[in-house]
């Protein structure tokens, strides 16, 4: 298997909240101790972090299923369970992170940014944390939550600042090993280079990292060859280098037509991707000039190309030739560059709070008498209810008819023997609805026999 993947899907699980305890302290002479149970631990996170020593997705390819550890249960004597710890996947800087559907949840850049992806169960409450006034010795505790668990798609862009692109075998592999400490594998065959390869070089005070991609072959925006593997890789780079090869034999083949082709794949590429290439700084390299045939096309055709608008230089990898002015020359592009991009800006966490007045939840008609109860609180206190308890589905009760939802049903039409779903259509718990009872809902079948549900 290659040791670089630049796309891997996970299926990520964060840890279950633990549950919480029912207990009464016991001691000598103290028939009366109270409620002492405690609430369980929190479950851990799973947060991605970019990782400077992280340069390859291939860890998640092999192992794609990924969960935090759960909290674990309240214990009597006031004693709380331990927050399960948080599950850290370190990923390489430039990887975008994806729903099932395709939707962006992140784009993670410069080292040290953190995403929570998935977020643990909270822990359920121990009956110590449940007594009131009203309610002083609770023989019942809450249930801890269950973390989040979903799939998300990883794609990794490569962050470079330079982007050579060229023909298989044009000569950028040996370029890139030329102007910096790269070592990447060249031989005289199209699809040398099957991975991104990334060098640094410096030119003077300027140090600027350079990649060196898949071959380009027309046809590639359409995924023939290795193209999109390519083309996803030069989307972050500031300036593109044509490296174009002056001593091929291939029929059809010269450097102003190799330029036109990649320029139509390139821009066909970023109208299918929704990313504008056009505006990214091109030089060209005349590669190969060592050959005599090959210095005679390239002083043929460098007028030629310098009339659309493109900085030339004639360059030989094999025998250094130009090397210096062409890395001083993108060095030149990538400073601009980076003198032209606005300033960084910490991360800003946008909250929105409930508007006041906002009802928590929605009363849904599903005819026939019967409604669907949609709304985060009541559908985490359905999940949190011990439903074998008769005093926790009181408790529920109690807290769905604080919330409101007695009235609302009533608005909504909802009358004797109404069917009552909380939840999603996958997941939900449903009540017989009794106005005439203390809560006016009655839950049924196993799930409990508490005959209030206020």
């Amino acid at each position: 298997m290659p040791d670089f993947v630049d796309e891997a899907v996970l299926h990520i699980r964060a840890g279950n909240g633990g549950h919480g305890c029912a207990s009464v302290h016991r001691e000598k002479f103290k028939p009366l101790g109270g409620p002492d149970g405690g609430n369980g631990g929190r479950g851990g996170d799973v947060v991605l972090e970019v990782d400077a020593q992280s340069a390859t997705l291939l860890d998640y390819q092999r192992r794609p299923h990924r969960s935090a550890a759960n909290g674990t249960p309240g214990q009597g004597g006031h004693r709380s369970g331990a927050n399960g710890e948080d599950l850290v996947l370190p990923v390489p800087d430039g990887t975008v992170v994806t729903d099932a559907a395709g939707e962006p949840i992140a784009d993670m850049v410069g080292h040290g940014t953190r995403l929570i992806l998935a977020k643990g169960g909270s822990g359920g409450l121990g009956n110590a944390a449940l007594a009131s006034k009203k309610r002083k010795a609770p023989g019942f505790a809450l249930k801890g939550e269950e973390g989040e668990a979903f799939d998300v798609r990883l794609e990794m862009k490569t962050i470079a600042d330079v982007g050579l692109v060229g023909f298989p075998s044009a000569g950028k592999s040996s370029l890139i090993a030329a102007v910096s400490a790269a070592r990447p594998k060249i031989a005289d065959y199209p699809f040398t280079t099957l991975v991104p390869n990334l060098g640094v070089v410096e030119a003077g005070a300027v140090q600027y990292v350079i990649a060196d991609v898949p071959g380009l072959i027309p046809g590639a925006s359409d995924g023939r060859g290795l193209g999109l593997e390519f083309l996803r890789h030069i989307e972050r780079c500031s300036t593109l280098l044509h490296v174009l090869d002056c001593a091929t034999y291939e029929p059809g083949r010269d450097p102003v037509s190799d330029l036109e082709a990649l320029e139509d794949e390139l821009a066909a590429y970023g109208e299918r991707a929704g990313v504008d290439l056009s505006d990214r700084p091109r030089l060209v390299a005349l590669n190969k000039v060592d050959v005599p045939e090959a210095r005679e096309l390239a002083e043929l055709v460098a007028p030629m190309l310098v009339e659309r608008g493109y900085r030339v230089l004639e360059v030989s990898a094999a025998s250094r030739e130009g090397l210096r002015e062409l890395s001083f020359a993108l060095a030149e592009q990538v400073s601009a560059a980076r003198e032209a991009a606005p300033p960084a800006e910490p991360t800003r966490i946008v909250l929105r709070p409930r508007m006041l007045g906002e009802t928590p939840f929605e009363i849904v008609p599903l005819g026939d008498n019967a409604f669907r109860v949609r709304g985060d609180k009541p559908a985490r206190w359905v999940r949190q209810t011990d439903f074998s308890n008769d005093e926790a589905v009181g408790y529920l009760a109690e807290r769905l008819n604080r919330l409101g939802i007695e009235d609302q049903l009533a608005k909504a039409g909802a009358v004797d023997g109404a069917e009552v779903h909380i939840g999603t259509e996958e997941d939900s718990v449903v009540f017989d609805w009794d106005p005439s009872a203390d809560a006016e809902a009655v839950p049924s079948g196993p799930r409990g026999t508490d005959a209030r549900l206020g």
